[in-house]
């Protein structure tokens, strides 16, 4: 029998279950927050973007990043969340991993998982369940478990 590790995560909190099943009641094993990703991207950069000359002429206008600050941080973040479930992978204590974050958040989680771990993952859902009770975790776990 798989024992399955679930990750409902968001840019700003993750909460890691263990379930027996995907049927069963999750319980929780832990958790870990990033305060700053809650901040306003000037409050993450205190800096204004460089001004830059343009090609032809005397016009000066404003560089823009590439990447956002609270982008950086969303990242940050998932590289933590990707590191905390590699040592727990490598520690036996999940054989399936499940994932549940909003789509662009999971888009994140899943590109800092190493390849071991990613090949762990049995399904994704791609909700913000965060904030919800773990009723309703429950509750989609069931459903995608018996479709």
């Amino acid at each position: 029998m798989s024992k399955y590790r679930i990750l409902v995560a968001d840019q700003a909190e993750a909460i890691f279950y263990d379930a027996a099943t995907l049927t069963g009641a999750p319980s929780e094993v832990g958790r870990i927050s990033d305060p700053l990703a809650r901040l306003h991207d000037r409050d993450l950069a205190t800096d204004r973007p460089g001004r830059s000359y343009e090609s032809v002429g005397g016009a000066r206008h404003a560089v823009q990043r590439e990447e956002t600050p609270r982008r950086t941080e969303a990242v940050r973040f998932a590289r933590r969340i990707a590191r905390r479930l590699d040592d727990a992978r490598r520690k036996d204590e999940f054989d399936r991993l499940v994932v549940v974050a909003g789509p662009p958040f999971l888009g994140l989680v899943r590109q800092q998982l190493s390849g071991p771990t990613r090949a762990l993952v049995a399904r994704e859902i791609p909700k913000d369940l965060v904030h919800s009770a773990p009723e309703v975790l429950a509750q989609r776990l069931a459903a995608i478990s018996n479709p």
